[in-house]
């Protein structure tokens, strides 16, 4: 399974250096997300998980003051067993479908890709990051803003990459 794990440039640095990126929330092709995207290709809701995790890693950037404001997502295949359960599926809000966890940190060599903004995406990220919790309460002017960051498609990186991306 593909699962798409939200962190930013602070996060893969540590992941980078200890090998291992931290965290069990990840975003995945799910029952839910099938059935919202009411969709069969599974390009199309693999990029919709892939949006749901640049979205969280919005959140982390939120809380993370300080840290280079833009989105990180690592994609990684990993075994069903590695799954412990979809979180999302209750349809609680958009952004939670596709959501699972997983049972323990994600060994970076595992990973299959980096998708990650290019630093001129930065300004909108950071309003984005800004807004997040604003537009989760509601607001149709912090949604607006929120929606300025997916307007700036992630760049897709090779693992052997990782270090020009953190440099």
């Amino acid at each position: 399974m593909r699962v798409y794990v939200p962190t930013t440039l602070d996060g893969l640095a540590t992941a980078y250096a200890e090998g291992s990126l931290e965290g069990t929330a990840a975003y995945a092709v799910t029952p839910a997300l099938r059935e919202w995207y009411v969709s069969e290709d599974l390009e199309e809701l693999e990029y919709a998980a892939l949006g749901r995790a640049a979205e969280a890693s919005l959140r982390l950037l939120a809380a993370a003051e300080g840290a280079p404001r833009r989105r990180v997502v690592v994609a990684a295949d990993v075994a069903d067993g590695v799954v412990l359960a979809y979180e999302g599926d209750e349809y609680e809000h958009q952004s939670s479908l596709g959501r699972v966890s997983l049972k323990g940190p994600l060994r970076l060599a595992k990973a299959a890709a980096v998708h990650a903004d290019v630093a001129e995406a930065e300004s909108d990220v950071a309003a984005a990051a800004g807004a997040i919790t604003a537009a989760d309460g509601g607001d149709a002017d912090a949604q607006y803003t929120v929606d300025g960051a997916e307007d700036h498609e992630l760049l897709w990186y090779a693992t052997q990459e990782i270090p020009g991306l953190l440099g």
